[in-house]
This record gives C-alpha cells, sequence and structure tokens, in this order.
C-alpha cells in the first residue's frame, strides 16, 4: 500500500521546520539502564524469522511509569518495513519527550502463511518482551498503538481482541481496515486487483467466522481504549464504510473515540490535511495515554 510515500514524505518536511530532538546513544541491554540518559536499541531481534525484529527508543528520565507506544507499519499484511514509521517516530521522540517507543516489524504473509493470527501473535511477542524488561529498561507496561494501513488494522484488533489484561490506553488506525466482511470491501477489491491479492492472503475461500475473528469491528466492545481513526473518502483501496461503521459501533459502545474523514483524501494525503492529522493525534495521545 502506497500511504506511506505520501504521510512519511510529509512529516520528514515537517521535521525540518522543528529543532533536532535530543540525540540519543546506542544501549547495551545486560544491564540496568542509566535512566538519566535517553537510548536505543535498533534490530531487536524476538523471532527466528528475518522480519522479527524491532527497534527501541527511551526517553531521558524515565521511570516504572513511562508508557510505551508501539508503531506498526503498513504494507498489505505482505510488504513494508518499520522504517516507514520513522518519521512518526521521530515526531514521537520530540513531542512527547516522556514516552518510550517500540517500531516494529512483523513477519510478512504469504500464500502460505495468512496474516491472522501470524501478526497479532508476533505484536504479543514484542509486549512479552517489553513486559519482562520492564525494569532493566524503566519502562511501565502501560501501551498505545499507532498503525497505518495494514498496520492500523493490525493495531486495533490487537487493543481489541488481544489484551486480555487492557493495558492499552489508545490506539490510532489511519486508513486501517476494520471489517474483512464487508461488502463494500469485497466489492472493491472486485475493482482493483491490489486490494484483491491483499485479500486473498486471508484464505482463497475463507469462513465468515474466521474474517469476523480477524476484523476489528467484529471485536470491539464497550471496554476498548480510547480509538483515533483518519480516513480518505476517495480511497481506491478502504472503501469509506471500513471508517465509518467502526465509529457507529462505538458510539453506541460508548467508547472515547475520535472520526477523521478527508472527503477529497485517497490512501494517503499531504498538506493541511496532514498537518490536521497530526495536531489531532498528537492532542488525543495527550489527553489519553
Amino acid at each position: 500500500m502506497k500511504f506511506f510515500k505520501f504521510f512519511s514524505l510529509n512529516l520528514l518536511v515537517l521535521l525540518t521546520a522543528l529543532s533536532c530532538s535530543e540525540k540519543i546513544e546506542p544501549i547495551a541491554t545486560t544491564d540496568i539502564l542509566d535512566t538519566t540518559l535517553a537510548y536505543e536499541e535498533q534490530d531487536i531481534v524476538y523471532g527466528d524469522d528475518e522480519n522479527q525484529t524491532f527497534d527501541l527508543y527511551l526517553p531521558a528520565d524515565r521511570t516504572l511509569n513511562t508508557k510505551v507506544i508501539i508503531l506498526i507499519h503498513g504494507g498489505g499484511w505482505s510488504d513494508g518495513d518499520k522504517a516507514e514509521m520513522d518519521a512518526i517516530k521521530d515526531l514521537l521522540i520530540q513531542d512527547f519527550p516522556d514516552v518510550a517507543i517500540a517500531n516494529m516489524n512483523y513477519r510478512l504473509a504469504d500464500s502460505n502463511n495468512k496474516p491472522y493470527p501470524m501478526q497479532t501473535n508476533d505484536i504479543s511477542t514484542v509486549i512479552r518482551y517489553l513486559k519482562t524488561n520492564e525494569t532493566k529498561l524503566s519502562i511501565s507496561d502501560q501501551l498505545g498503538f499507532i498503525g497505518a494501513s495494514a498496520g492500523g488494522h493490525l493495531a486495533l484488533l490487537w487493543a481489541y481482541s488481544f489484551d486480555t489484561l487492557q493495558k492499552t490506553n489508545m490506539v490510532c488506525s489511519i486508513v486501517g481496515p476494520t471489517n474483512l466482511t464487508d461488502p463494500n470491501f469485497i466489492t472493491a477489491a472486485e475493482e482493483n486487483s491490489e486490494l484483491d491479492v491483499f485479500l486473498t492472503l486471508f484464505g482463497e475461500d475463507p469462513t465468515d467466522e474466521y474474517l469476523e475473528e480477524a476484523s476489528p469491528l467484529h471485536q470491539v466492545t464497550a471496554n476498548a481504549p480510547a480509538t483515533i481513526l483518519f480516513y480518505g473518502g476517495q480511497d481506491p483501496l478502504i472503501p469509506i464504510s471500513q471508517g465509518a461503521d467502526l465509529n457507529e459501533k462505538l458510539s453506541k459502545l460508548s467508547v472515547t473515540h475520535e472520526y477523521t474523514l478527508y472527503p477529497e483524501a485517497g490512501h494517503g494525503w499531504t498538506g493541511l490535511e496532514f498537518v490536521d492529522t497530526w495536531i489531532k493525534l498528537k492532542a488525543f495521545t495527550i489527553e489519553n495515554l
């Protein structure tokens, strides 16, 4: 999916107009880290697959109350890389100096490996790693998620269906699929070969039960974390109903949430719409994380 060719570029442009964030030094994870310094570690391995790695960024002066935001990239469940989220990571470091960040890769789906539950399992593994190393890293178990496109779908699904301990405080989906059984989604796939390929990853003839299990819309409950959604009215991949239907269900369940539809935007946007997204996401994160 092409979202971050637009989104990351504009984040990088915005970053050039902002002051540089504090220099971060590499860390050694064998000992409890000096909490007075900001640290980072690249490509932490959490599994045997080459894509099972994540980057970790820790703020200076952190404590065991420091919350963690997990970033999940897009790519139609079968492509993409955590580097696509680096621009968002840089903005978070600058605007949220008290928050830790985990920017993760996950196993990519193919004809032999379905996205679900493989990729939500990878999210669970990263979270277990963070939990196991809380004392060493000086972080809490309180979480937030930001995901784009397929990453938005995975962020919502994990937060709604897998967070049994309710440690997620907020989740953001930017053009993420929400309902794999949506007739509008099926119609869009018939008209767009790229989307059809992505949906086929869930199986040639998947059952409704399986698709509902893999759909945030069908898994969300009144206990869901605060949710913020961004969608484009001209998106060739994600029908308007994907965001609108989840927005309606969140309202019925009285879940704290915000929903923004940019009528003229596609699967990604620039200019004033881009600035608006960051302003709203920043304010929502401050309020709910």
